[in-house]
Order: C-alpha cells, then sequence, then structure tokens
C-alpha cells in the first residue's frame, strides 16, 4: 500500500528520447572515466513535472539512480552547447555531492575545477597557480580530460586517498 502524497518512482530515460542531453552525457562521462575509473557512466531520470508544459523533471544520476541538485534545464533541450552546459553542471553537482568529494580535480593543482566558457568551448577551470600571482588556468575541455590524466598522478592520489 502507498500513501496518498507518496512521489512517483524514477524512471531511467532511454537513449534517444533526448539527443542533445544524451551526446552531452557522453561527453561528460569521458570525463568521469578517466578522473574516477571504478564509476559507472552516469545516467538520466525522469521524474513527473508539476509544471504545466514540462512533461517531466530530468536530472543526472549515478548508474545505481542516485542524485543529487536541480533538474536539467528544460531550455537546454534543443541547444548544443546549452546542453553540454546544462548536464555539466547537473553531473558535476550529483558526483561532488553523492560521492562527497571533489569533482573533477585538476591534476596539477589537486584542486576541484568548474565549468567556464573559455575560447568559444566549455571547459574545465582550475583556481590554482603555481606562483603567486600567476592567473588560473583552463585544464581541458570538458570532455578531453583523457589527454591529460598522468597515471603516476592517479596512483598517487588513490594512494593519499587510502592512507
Amino acid at each position: 500500500m502507498s500513501a496518498l502524497f507518496d512521489p512517483p518512482a524514477p524512471r531511467r530515460v532511454a537513449l534517444g528520447e533526448y539527443p542533445l542531453w544524451d551526446e552531452a552525457l557522453a561527453v561528460v562521462n569521458r570525463d568521469l572515466a578517466v578522473t574516477l575509473p571504478d564509476q559507472r557512466p552516469l545516467q538520466l531520470l525522469g521524474l513527473p513535472s508539476y509544471d504545466e508544459g514540462v512533461a517531466e523533471y530530468v536530472y543526472v544520476a549515478l548508474a545505481h539512480g542516485e542524485w543529487h541538485g536541480n533538474i536539467v534545464d528544460p531550455d537546454s533541450v534543443d541547444i548544443p552547447v546549452l546542453a553540454l552546459a546544462a548536464i555539466t553542471d547537473a553531473a558535476q553537482e550529483t558526483v561532488t555531492e553523492c560521492l562527497w568529494q571533489a569533482w573533477p580535480l585538476c591534476d596539477e593543482h589537486d584542486l576541484g575545477m568548474h565549468p567556464r566558457e573559455a575560447k568559444g568551448k566549455l571547459s574545465w577551470w582550475c583556481a590554482g597557480r603555481n606562483t603567486p600571482g600567476e592567473p588560473a588556468h583552463i585544464r581541458a575541455a570538458v570532455g578531453g580530460l583523457d589527454s591529460l590524466v598522468h597515471p603516476d598522478r592517479q596512483l598517487h592520489r588513490k594512494r593519499r586517498r587510502e592512507g
């Protein structure tokens, strides 16, 4: 028996229902695979909307279905640059809050990075500096962290977390 006000169960969004969000999630999942190799790919989950004109709310969730944060902005569903930004923000919120760790980390400064537009691309921005007065820097485009990961740094980070 369910209570009168039980919220509906989320449903896994099928591939192809929101093509641009699928593409954006695939890009973000590349960074997840490189930086957190023990995590399975993120997924989209849908819940019925209570707003007129919006069929459902969509969230970015961990593989087992847990999510945290706001809905993916429905206005981003048909605009590639907005879709990538919305999915990246939602993915970062879910990973950071559900796993209780900053994500992704700059492999140079070991600081959490944030998505920012740079040179026409959504990129991971790091506030770290190597010398005083040096500006913060762009680490890589979203989806491009695989070109920057150094295996010895990943091992060092893993050992530091375990120790």
